[in-house]
């Protein structure tokens, strides 16, 4: 029994123990780098969060001071209320495919070009509309309000295929895109259009369609705090359960050691 209790732990260097040792000690860093990665990404959505209530919060101001032709909308510039004085140009108003509204339904963005005083153009989400029946023809739009206009819409980055997810194709129906691009309207109307678009807040529409786009979500928090904990609960959780695994090895192994008790000896006829 000496020798045993000397050696009691020497089944750690068992192969099968040696594994599930360097298992243990590679899943604990990891689990506490994923923790960590879920904390940023809290943080980062609690900031994102900031930014945009800020940028709702803050007073509208004219477009021409966040934009112009060519300019690639900011993080800090989105959302920002803006306002522009001018004319809808329907003429050369464009569909956006595969845009669902707030109950989930599939249909499309109306994308006005709005004509400003002095001749550039604003390009304006004026909201939803349903896709009715065929996809391939252009879908009945209520008109824009005649005339000089006076509008007010949050200011959007132009989309892109590696910011959406959503892959800009070839070959669509006449006066249908896949993503807003103020670039890519420049080329089509062949006019100076400012960076971004709007989506559109006032002047709401007489009969509610198209229906304005929701405004983004900046009071949610989101799970990644609560996933970070549970990452490192698990860390924790690691060498607490080896050190349980290894406890019940060695009460095992002990208990195979102790020899079997021995019986009373069998009565000897006494010899005559």
């Amino acid at each position: 029994m000496r020798g045993y209790r000397q050696g009691v732990y020497r089944f750690l260097l068992s192969r099968q123990w040696v594994i599930l040792t360097l298992v243990a000690v590679v899943l604990i860093p990891v689990m506490v780098r994923l923790g960590i990665w879920q904390l940023h990404r809290h943080e980062h959505r609690v900031a994102q969060n900031e930014l945009v209530s800020d940028a709702l919060r803050a007073p509208p101001v004219p477009v021409e001071r966040l934009t112009s032709p060519g300019h690639d909308v900011s993080r800090a510039e989105r959302y920002r209320r803006v306002t522009a004085t001018g004319t809808f140009d329907t003429a050369h108003e464009v569909v956006v495919r595969r845009r669902t509204n707030a109950d989930d339904r599939v249909g499309y963005h109306v994308l006005t070009p709005f004509v400003l005083d002095d001749g550039r153009v604003l390009l304006v989400n004026r909201g939803w509309v349903p896709a009715d029946g065929a996809q391939t023809a252009f879908p009945r739009i209520p008109a824009p309000p005649q005339g000089e206009v006076r509008v007010t819409g949050r200011l959007m980055a132009d989309e892109t295929t590696a910011a959406s997810g959503i892959k800009d194709v070839e070959g669509l129906p006449d006066r249908q895109i896949m993503l807003i691009s103020s670039d890519q309207q420049a080329r089509r109307l062949d006019r100076p259009v400012l960076g971004g678009y709007v989506e559109l807040i006032a002047p709401a529409p007489k009969d509610g369609s198209p229906e304005p786009v929701e405004p983004p979500d900046h009071g949610s928090i989101g799970p990644h705090m609560a996933y970070a904990i549970q990452w490192w609960l698990f860390a924790a959780a690691v060498p607490v359960g080896w050190v349980v695994l290894v406890r019940r090895e060695r009460r095992d192994r002990a208990a195979r050691a102790v020899p079997p008790a021995q019986g009373p000896a069998p009565d000897v006829p006494a010899q005559v």
